[in-house]
């Protein structure tokens, strides 16, 4: 496959045209970043570790039966996907209340969600990524009420398998968020799975295992993401 233009960048991923109209290379990088782009490091070996993490992540849920946009590995930072027609929006389910919701709610850091929470975001930089609803989405476009409901389901869907697959490995899968496009008519993951985009929790010491180390300054970012992946049976050799 024959990688060509650059056709965005990201804050920690770049994806490139291909020969292949219907196909995108997504490259991960070692930049990181939080805040709004107001802490931003390069960490070595982190392009390589989401990478393979993400691949891996999205197997899981394609032999779930779950539509996903990755199609294969392609370098130790690169990996080939479907060309999505992205939502602006992303999914945030939670699982026990961290970050923002205890910032907003004035609730405790830990709590078990019973049932989980959904929230929906737009995805706008300038805007800060503001929470919206439902009405608000199908008013200004960014999707229709069936792409929004299945995109619900599916969120949940992958709650189901990934919550599993982490307590197998002894972690909590705290809260994470996920976004959707439109591939041939059907609602399809895009985006990537990662430490970078979820809450990851020691299931005992309730350790932060994620991005939140890098945010909050604990050290030992790519060694937590290591450690997840090792837990849950992947190999960064």
């Amino acid at each position: 496959m024959e990688k060509r233009e650059a056709l965005y960048a990201g804050k920690a991923k770049s994806v490139y045209t291909t020969d292949d109209p219907d196909r995108l290379i997504l490259e991960f990088r070692d930049d990181t970043s939080a805040f709004d782009g107001q802490k931003v490091e390069q960490l070595e070996r982190k392009g390589m570790v989401n990478n393979r993490f993400n691949a891996f992540i999205m197997d899981r849920l394609k032999e779930s039966g779950i539509p996903t946009h990755f199609e294969s590995l392609l370098s130790d930072t690169e990996s080939v996907v479907k060309r999505l027609d992205m939502l602006p929006v992303e999914c945030v389910v939670r699982n026990y209340s961290a970050g923002s919701l205890c910032r907003r709610l004035g609730v405790e850091e830990g709590l078990a969600l019973e049932p989980p929470t959904f929230e929906l975001f737009l995805k706008n930089d300038a805007q800060h990524d503001p929470m919206i609803n439902e009405s608000l989405a199908e008013t200004f476009g960014w999707a229709t009420p069936e792409q929004l409901q299945l995109a619900r389901e599916l969120t949940f869907r992958v709650n189901d398998v990934l919550k599993k697959l982490f307590l197998d490995g002894g972690i909590l899968l705290v809260d994470y968020k996920l976004e959707f496009g439109v591939f041939n008519g059907e609602v399809t993951l895009g985006d990537e799975f990662s430490p970078d985009g979820c809450r990851l929790w020691d299931s005992t010491s309730r350790e932060k295992l994620d991005k939140d180390r890098f945010r909050q300054g604990l050290g030992g970012v790519i060694e937590a993401y290591e450690e997840v992946g090792r837990r849950i049976g992947i190999s960064f050799d």
